[in-house]
């Protein structure tokens, strides 16, 4: 019994610093609005865009667009806030918004905030807070770049199984400003010379030529001189992607830290679709193996590569109905790599939903720090496939999820969070529950695949013995429970000898 009292007061000590898990932690602020701004509002004409070129990045999946351009102050009084103006219905989908210096691509990201905006309003605004004011008649050379979910439409929408895939692209041939802009040219890359269709201006541009300018695989529109704040000219480029357009609508991850085994174990569950043309006619199984032997291009996804880091093991993937055997696995010191393949070919409007896991050594990834009873976890905040299309992920759910008892949370990342929380999350043998951070982020591509979440948490020694004194009492109970209802006499003159002493 006295042994048993003693586990009871360390069970209790224990539990008094896990209550306090959630109450004390502190995180990195997510992207939020500092102001609202009504329908009618203009950006004061505090700058002019003395030089602007725009590249627009075709090749994957998604568009990926890089302005360089030349800020200057034109007002009297120094200035810190350059306002970017999108259409409402295309500021939702943009993703990975980020701006640097361009001379000085070391230093850190500006800020960047969405601003709040009256419903009525067509267009909405990305504030870009400038490190420091830029001082009247000053010029500054910043890079604007980002990524557009969902942004490429498969025309003609149907196609055989065989056929190629032609995508079309709309947008402005004028850049994204709410600013003057003296000279400007936008450049496209395309995937291969195959662009058959392409919106073909009057010869408006300074150099009186030809709009646009074809070399190759490259499209220019422009330069044009002395474009007015929020111009638009509207045009398309219609062009040959015969590969998958791989959108995930829902990514899950879990990473869950085991001090105890050394382990660190992710899972990611997918929700993924093709964008791309649907079949016009109903799929042949039989002519899908024919052609495979000579491996042509598809715009069916047949296969996802997912580079793993050195010294994972225990790979799985699952689908809704159960086990997949279509995978490879190979792994060495140097590198880990899982190769997948979905039950059946996706092609355009086609839906596949699966989840893959690994483990892999806590070493790799978490550190001491030197004083105190701190540690620092270094995780990747994205991995799964590694695609030469690219794949996008229109909302990624991270959790990591802590040992029991660790407190004092804190996170810094690079990538866009909108939210962010610290909860607890119960599994087997728990007390009071693990504590689990979760992170949000909207519009994320595969080229974030090198963007680490660091993590800074508590976790004192003493919280070490939380495991090993739950199971000790919890075996203690079933035992105790096994001996008292072992000593109970349930036979027949039991009971009689019990009523006669009654």
């Amino acid at each position: 019994m006295r042994s048993l009292a003693f586990a009871l007061s360390c069970v209790a000590a224990l539990l008094s610093p896990a209550a306090a898990a959630v109450e004390h932690y502190n995180s990195s602020d997510a992207l939020s609005s500092k102001q609202i701004l009504p329908s009618n509002f203009k950006p004061p004409q505090v700058f002019r865009n003395n030089n602007l070129v725009r590249n627009v990045n075709l090749e994957k999946s998604y568009p990926r667009e890089t302005i360089n351009v030349i800020i200057e102050n034109v007002d009297k009084a120094p200035q810190s806030e350059y306002y970017l103006p999108f259409e409402s219905g295309l500021i939702s989908r943009i993703g990975g918004l980020e701006v640097r210096d361009k001379k000085d691509a070391q230093k850190a990201p500006f800020k960047v905030e969405v601003v709040e905006y009256d419903t009525e309003s067509t267009t909405e605004f990305y504030l870009i807070r400038l490190p420091e004011p830029l001082k009247p008649s000053a010029q500054l050379t910043i890079s604007i770049s980002y990524t557009i979910l969902s942004a490429l439409r498969p025309l003609p929408a149907t196609i055989e199984q065989r056929d190629k895939q032609y995508v079309q692209y709309a947008f402005s041939a004028y850049a994204p400003s709410a600013y003057t802009t003296l000279k400007q040219k936008t450049k496209l890359k395309f995937p291969s010379a195959d662009v058959p269709d392409y919106t073909v201006l009057p010869a408006s541009n300074a150099d009186q030529a030809e709009d646009p300018t074809r070399q190759g695989s490259t499209f220019t529109y422009g330069p044009y001189n002395e474009v007015p704040a929020g111009a638009e000219e509207p045009v398309a480029v219609r062009y040959e992607f015969t590969k998958p357009l791989t959108h995930a609508t829902r990514l899950e991850r879990d990473i869950e830290i085991s001090h105890w085994g050394g382990n660190l174990a992710t899972e990611e569950r997918y929700w993924l679709t093709n964008q791309g043309a649907q079949l016009k006619n109903q799929f042949s199984r039989v002519q899908w193996q024919i052609t495979q032997y000579m491996n042509p291009v598809t715009s069916a996804l047949k296969e996802l590569q997912v580079p793993l880091h050195p010294g994972a093991a225990n790979p799985y993937f699952t689908d809704d109905i159960g086990n997949v055997s279509t995978s490879k696995f190979r792994s060495s010191a140097r590198e880990a790599h899982l190769e997948l393949k979905p039950r059946y070919p996706v092609f355009g409007g086609w839906k596949y939903n699966f989840r893959v896991g690994w483990d892999a050594e806590l070493s790799r990834f978490l550190r001491k720090l030197k004083t105190g009873d701190g540690y620092a976890l270094k995780v990747p905040f994205l991995e799964g496939p590694r695609m030469p299309e690219g794949v996008e992920y229109e909302r990624v759910e991270l959790r990591v999820i802590l040992p029991e008892g660790a407190t004092n949370v804190r996170f810094e990342t690079s990538v866009p969070v909108v939210a962010h929380e610290v909860s607890l999350h119960k599994t087997f043998m728990d007390t009071l529950g693990r504590t689990t951070l979760k992170l949000t982020a909207l519009n994320v591509v595969d080229e974030w695949r090198g963007r680490d979440l660091i993590i800074t948490y508590d976790y004192p020694w003493t919280e070490a013995f939380r495991k090993p004194l739950t199971i000790f009492l919890g075996m203690l109970t079933v035992f105790t429970a096994a001996w008292a209802l072992g000593s109970i006499d349930t036979s027949i003159g039991g009971r009689q000898k019990a009523k006669a002493k009654a």
